[in-house]
């Protein structure tokens, strides 16, 4: 790990050893049985800090990018680590993002693209502005899941998003998304892995905020979009599509759900975990072998969606969901790195450093993926 990186992880920890002194007990947990999460918590504060102070990161009026793989994850996660240990304060890279999205949205209309035409391509601007508007919504709204009602920040937010989804067209329903032909992220895929995720916010969102009637008719544009596209998307879609199932029953018929359990049963290695390069037709663009070894992204986040959704497979398959669930956590269980509390992912775009920053934008989320899976996991 290099030296910046190590600094921000050390700081990160200090901070939440402070919060734990100061009196933030683990509910109903025991130190012991949670020592896994307080090490995976250390690891993506540590990550958070590291993106804050990242010079690459700095957009206008003071503000931060906001990326998909480092951000939006722990946005994800990060919420449900407090709850499940019982921790009263956000650490100091959450305040950070909060704020800085919170600025952003309070401001949308003098905020300016995160990427410009002129520097970056013809589209961009209407790329980054689109991606944006989705991301802010996600990360908002799951700091607002457990609450009697959303954030007047979080509908703010949604409201930004709804205004600049798609209304004719092919892809009606979706967003225009930032493609830098870096998948999962920000490539051509990314457009429904995206959509179906906001889908899983609206559906999440404290209130009853999907049954309002000011969004019903975005909101029907945007099942429409997911039901019609789901069939022509690489596997690793797919995949989200049935995670987003869970909180939105309109997406997936039964039958989609048992042809893709079936499908992921076949898919799994030996090991009990999945790779990324099994879930989609990617290709390097230094042309290296893709790493097709067992990975904590793809495994954390199928566990995820079985686990969640309670998808099972066609009467015929052999093994159950259950079983295949199974393996797939004690896959997440022996393989996270006991000293950083991380788990390991590669990029499918480029033979990355592992131990570099951007070599770590997989593993950012395969951790933020691995403890959402293991919440619910019997270890």
């Amino acid at each position: 790990m290099r030296a910046d990186a190590r600094a921000g992880f050390v700081a990160a920890v200090l901070i939440i050893w402070a919060a734990q002194i100061c009196g933030a007990a683990p509910a109903d947990k025991t130190e012991s049985a949670r020592a896994w999460e307080r090490t995976a918590a250390q690891y993506l504060d540590s990550r958070e800090v590291w993106w804050q102070g990242w010079d690459h990161a700095n957009r206008d009026h003071g503000t931060k990018c906001v990326s998909c793989h480092t951000q939006a994850t722990y946005a994800l996660a990060r919420p449900l680590i407090h709850r499940d240990l019982g921790e009263t304060t956000l650490s100091a890279g959450e305040k950070a993002m909060l704020a800085d999205v919170e600025k952003r949205v309070r401001n949308w209309d003098t905020m300016l693209p995160f990427y410009s035409d002129e520097k970056y391509g013809e589209g961009k601007e209407v790329e980054s502005r689109n991606a944006e508007s989705v991301l802010n919504a996600v990360i908002l709204a799951s700091y607002d899941q457990g609450k009697p009602q959303l954030s007047d920040q979080a509908r703010m937010a949604f409201d930004h998003a709804w205004a600049l989804q798609s209304k004719t067209g092919p892809d009606s329903g979706a967003w225009v998304w930032q493609n830098f032909n870096y998948a999962p992220w920000e490539s051509k895929e990314s457009q429904y892995h995206w959509a179906a995720l906001m889908a899983m916010a609206v559906g999440r969102a404290p209130g009853g905020y999907a049954g309002d009637p000011k969004v019903a008719a975005s909101l029907a544009l945007l099942r429409s979009y997911l039901r019609s596209h789901y069939e022509t998307q690489p596997l690793l879609n797919k995949v989200v599509a049935l995670w987003a199932s869970a909180a939105d029953s309109n997406l997936l018929s039964r039958p989609q759900q048992q042809d893709l359990g079936a499908v992921l049963a076949t898919r799994q290695h030996s090991d009990g975990g999945w790779s990324l390069t099994d879930l989609g037709t990617w290709e390097r663009r230094d042309k290296t072998p893709l790493e097709t070894r067992s990975d904590g992204y793809t495994t954390a986040l199928i566990v995820l969606a079985l686990e969640e959704s309670g998808a099972d497979e066609k009467p015929d398959t052999r093994g159950t969901i259950s079983d295949v669930v199974k393996r797939g956590g004690e896959w997440l269980i022996a393989n996270q790195d006991k000293e950083t509390g991380s788990w390991p992912a590669w990029s499918v775009n480029k033979n990355r450093d592992p131990q570099s920053d951007a070599g770590l934008f997989m593993t950012d989320a395969a951790t933020a993926y691995a403890v959402l899976a293991l919440q619910n996991f019997k270890r």
